[in-house]
């Protein structure tokens, strides 16, 4: 975008040299210094400081970021995340507190709620326990457990005096998402058995049996029934369902395998809660009200993310894709669904990585988040890559643009706004540098015709590109926004910070900045010398572009300064009689200097309160007009006239 601004600036600056190098040969000034004024206006109109606006916009951006927990691994990534559309959320940890505890254990039919006393779970209770408990893998060297979920179980376990001593480990099934469960084979006392946890819609169609109230059962299509139906009923109340499930094996079994498990038996559920973020249903909404789209992506069952979903706001009549859905579904199907769904539930890291592209393909610029090394490769690919770091893996970290090092959603969401803000802060110094130069522009052109030659020479020329150009539109670059709340930062972007509103900025910039100093430099031809009116038009030109950035940048100590830099630098060459005549400029007494403070003044006004009448006055039009359409309406549809209603009072009628 602002290469297209340049490809447009460069030939109405080139085209302004022309003008001008053409306007001093038809008024026969001399060949050198017709020339000279035509290159000295292209080299100073040049806009040449906008890489280093967008890049230095980016760091300081990244440099706030890290002082609100998100580390920026990469300053491009800022950009990315001014244009983001879609935010795609892992659910725990983000969402949720990432505090996962046991809250029921069931045996398919009762269930028990597991409090801070889990000593008070019956013997059918303790049973499921005690067998997910031998489903779970040891605890590794440093005395931890990998996953969560297995953390949870054991915390349960042992709150409730269940331990694994009693079964000798002899192999075991790592759990991975492709086969969604975790076996263990083992000796307690006499017996081998094959303990099993893992996904319902794995470990329900490997199981044969039922044990329930102490009895073992074949099952059959209605007792299957039951069972989906309890684990639906679990997940609907936004809880993480597991199933537990057992078999008695021979001492020569072996588990190197799925195909080694035996027919298992159904012991029960372990159903994990994982509480929403008290923050995080605000956070969704003020995204959401900002125009950006959001999914939630999860290896957790269908119906407990979508309990979670609708808990935080973000269905709202969309769709639910689960990884079966997913495989089920070509690239131009998925690219159909996709933009209306908000659950993407069981998915494997290729089908993440699947959404990511879909979204793309659509033309949603993604942020995508994670924690794990199934999340890296999605990571990678969305425009914006967001890890998680305080549980993240180092492969999330080492593929994300940003990490966040609290896991806080609201830190996401404050990404977001600071990409959003970005894009305003250059918006604020492209409309500095290309409006001010077009001013320049302008005051030069007008000056060539009115007065036979051009107003300023080329060493004020590029004195005033030096103090209103670099200094000034950085400094707008630097800081934050002031007086915007994050609602209306995450409205802005591409098209809402560097489409019409910049164009109208700048022209608003350019008019200003020419008609203050036309109208000084005009005054003071009147009143004095040429070179006093060329000195009033300077200082004019340079005050009414430091005016503007003080109205548009603030009081900000950074804009303050590079104002004062500026002026600073202007009052000198100005007064100081050696650096005026050298700059081709007369020091100036109090009438030439309330000449261009005056021009400066009422342009700098103008510039505020037109607008703000502009907007005004169309407003009321709309206003108006909308008055007039529902009049219109009404006259064409009158409402029909409500027949009497017999009075309650009367006798034999009734109310």
């Amino acid at each position: 975008r602002l290469q297209r601004l340049t490809d447009i600036t460069i030939p109405v600056t080139v085209g302004a040299g022309v003008i001008s190098t053409g306007l001093g040969f038809l008024f026969r000034r001399p060949l050198r210094e017709a020339v000279g004024s035509g290159v000295s206006l292209m080299v100073a109109a040049v806009p040449e400081g906008l890489p280093a606006v967008a890049t230095l916009a980016q760091v300081a951006a990244a440099h706030r970021l890290a002082e609100r927990n998100a580390l920026v691994r990469n300053p491009r990534a800022i950009e990315a995340l001014g244009r983001v559309q879609q935010v795609c959320f892992d659910k725990t940890g983000t969402l949720t507190e990432g505090r996962l505890r046991v809250a029921i254990v069931s045996d398919g039919l009762d269930e028990w709620r597991c409090g801070t006393d889990h000593a008070r779970l019956p013997d059918r209770g303790r049973s499921v326990l005690r067998a997910a408990r031998w489903a779970t893998p040891p605890f590794d060297g440093n005395g931890s457990l990998n996953h969560a979920t297995d953390r949870a179980v054991v915390d349960a376990a042992t709150a409730a005096g269940i331990d694994d001593s009693e079964l000798e480990r002899r192999a075991q099934l790592p759990f991975e998402s492709r086969r969604a469960l975790h076996a263990v084979l083992g000796r307690a006392g006499r017996r081998h058995v094959v303990s099993v946890k893992g996904a319902p819609e794995t470990v329900l169609p490997l199981c044969g049996a039922w044990t329930r109230d102490g009895r073992t059962t074949a099952l059959d299509v209605e007792q299957h029934r039951i069972l989906e139906e309890h684990v639906h009923a679990l997940g609907r109340r936004g809880l993480r369902v597991l199933v537990v499930a057992s078999a008695t094996v021979g001492a020569d079994a072996g588990l190197d395998d799925l195909s080694d498990l035996p027919p298992l038996t159904v012991d029960g559920f372990v159903a994990i809660a994982d509480p929403v973020r008290p923050t995080a249903a605000a956070a969704v909404e003020l995204l959401q009200g900002a125009g950006v789209h959001l999914a939630m992506i999860t290896g957790d069952h269908a119906s407990t993310a979508e309990a979670i979903a609708a808990e935080l706001g973000m269905l709202n009549g969309s769709v639910v894709l689960t990884g079966t859905d997913l495989d089920a579904l070509d690239d131009d199907a998925l690219d159909a669904v996709i933009g209306d769904t908000a659950v993407f539930a069981r998915v494997t890291p290729m089908q993440k990585v699947r959404i990511v592209s879909a979204y793309q393909r659509i033309g949603r610029p993604v942020a995508m988040t994670g924690d794990g090394a199934n999340d890296a490769a999605a990571i990678r690919l969305a425009d914006a890559g967001i890890a998680l770091g305080r549980r993240g893996t180092d492969a999330a970290r080492a593929s994300a643009d940003v990490v966040v090092t609290d896991d806080r959603i609201e830190t996401i969401v404050d990404a977001v706004v600071e990409g959003r803000a970005m894009w305003e802060s250059v918006r604020g110094a492209v409309a500095i540098l290309v409006g001010g130069n077009l001013g320049e522009i302008g005051f030069t052109l007008a000056g060539s015709v009115l007065g036979g030659q051009a107003p300023l020479n080329p060493r004020q020329l590029l004195l005033v590109n030096l103090l209103t150009d670099m200094a000034p539109a950085l400094a707008i670059a630097l800081r934050e926004p002031d007086h915007v709340t994050p609602e209306s930062l995450l409205r802005a972007g591409p098209d809402a910070s560097l489409g019409p509103v910049l164009l109208r900025d700048i022209a608003v910039r350019a008019g200003t900045t020419a008609s203050a100093a036309t109208s000084a430099w005009l005054i003071a031809r009147l009143s004095g010398t040429p070179t006093r009116a060329r000195t009033v038009g300077l200082v004019a030109l340079v005050g009414t572009q430091l005016a503007q950035t003080i109205v548009d940048g603030g009081t900000r100590p950074t804009v303050l300064a590079a104002m004062g830099v500026s002026v600073a630098a202007l009052v000198v060459v100005v007064q100081t009689p050696g650096v005026s005549t050298f700059f081709g400029c007369r020091p100036l007494g109090p009438l030439g200097w309330g000449i261009a403070l005056g021009a400066t003044a009422g342009a700098t006004a103008s510039s505020i309160a037109l607008p703000w009448a502009a907007e005004r006055i169309g407003s009321a039009v709309v206003g108006a007009a909308a008055q007039v359409r529902n009049g219109a309406a009404v006259a064409l549809h009158p409402s029909p006239a409500p027949s009497p209603t017999p009075s309650s009072t009367m006798e034999g009628t009734p109310s």
